[in-house]
């Protein structure tokens, strides 16, 4: 891996450069900052049983759908449609360095557009002047999930930019996996047909992969080594699927 830093650096460079970087963080800005003001108007019109950054964090899956394959849908499809991806592999550099330092890049980023929300909770303690507004509890337990479900979100989106030659492809790939794992999964868990004997492993499997109860309990204060190990060993995966994939192709071409 000696030249994953000079890969990481570079797509760093690109992706600060890139003006529909800007464009995507200013919609995530946006977007994030019109769910605080909802969030913030019905706590101000009643009280409320949940901390204002318990009920931010259930949202977590707005951006994750359609920031996620923004950040990762060009990484490695823009080089396969150009052909510099040949090019590239042609120095002395490795596929797989070439794809986790893309991967790092987008997870830098994808980390940097989380923090900056933190300016909201920030603003709202400096206005309202009560600690107990910030509740570092599920904050920190909130930005700790969002930091450990995204290795595992921006691998699903590189892997799926590692499968097609075209952005928009890879795009509804990323956005229909994320899908299925965030909320398929779910739909599956409550799936009656589940509940038979011979599929109880199937079933225990699904109930291991809730995202939406990983959350929850991330936001409780609750970190559990298993949740840990399933965003791990799926970024993984994605990571080598993804390295596969695009060497496949090159084998093909």
């Amino acid at each position: 891996m000696r030249h994953f830093l000079t890969i990481l650096s570079h797509e760093i460079r690109m992706l600060l450069v890139t003006p529909s970087t800007y464009i995507a963080a200013t919609m995530f800005l946006a977007l994030m900052g019109f769910f605080f003001t909802g969030i913030l108007q019905d706590y101000s019109a009643a009280a409320q049983e949940v901390s204002p950054a318990q009920v931010f964090f259930e949202i977590f899956w707005v951006p994750v759908l359609f920031m996620i394959p923004l950040l990762t849908m060009k990484c490695l499809a823009e080089e396969r449609r150009l052909g510099t991806i040949e090019t590239l592999l042609t120095t002395p550099v490795t596929t797989a360095e070439v794809v986790i330092g893309k991967y790092a890049a987008s997870y830098l980023l994808y980390l940097l557009l989380w923090g900056s929300t933190a300016g909201f909770f920030y603003i709202l303690y400096h206005f309202a002047g009560d600690i107990h507004f910030m509740d570092t509890g599920p904050m920190i337990g909130g930005y700790t999930f969002i930091a450990v479900s995204g290795l595992l979100f921006v691998g699903i989106g590189v892997f799926a930019s590692s499968l097609s030659r075209n952005q928009a492809v890879a795009g509804i790939l990323s956005f229909t996996m994320l899908f299925g794992l965030i909320f398929g999964l779910g739909f599956l868990n409550d799936a009656l047909w589940l509940d038979r004997a011979v599929l109880a492993p199937v079933k225990e499997m699904v109930e291991y992969a809730q995202v939406i109860e990983h959350r929850e309990d991330f936001t409780r204060g609750v970190v559990d080594s298993r949740q840990l190990l399933f965003y791990l060993s799926g970024t993984v995966l994605a990571l080598i699927f993804s390295i596969l994939s695009v060497e496949a192709k090159l084998l093909h071409n």
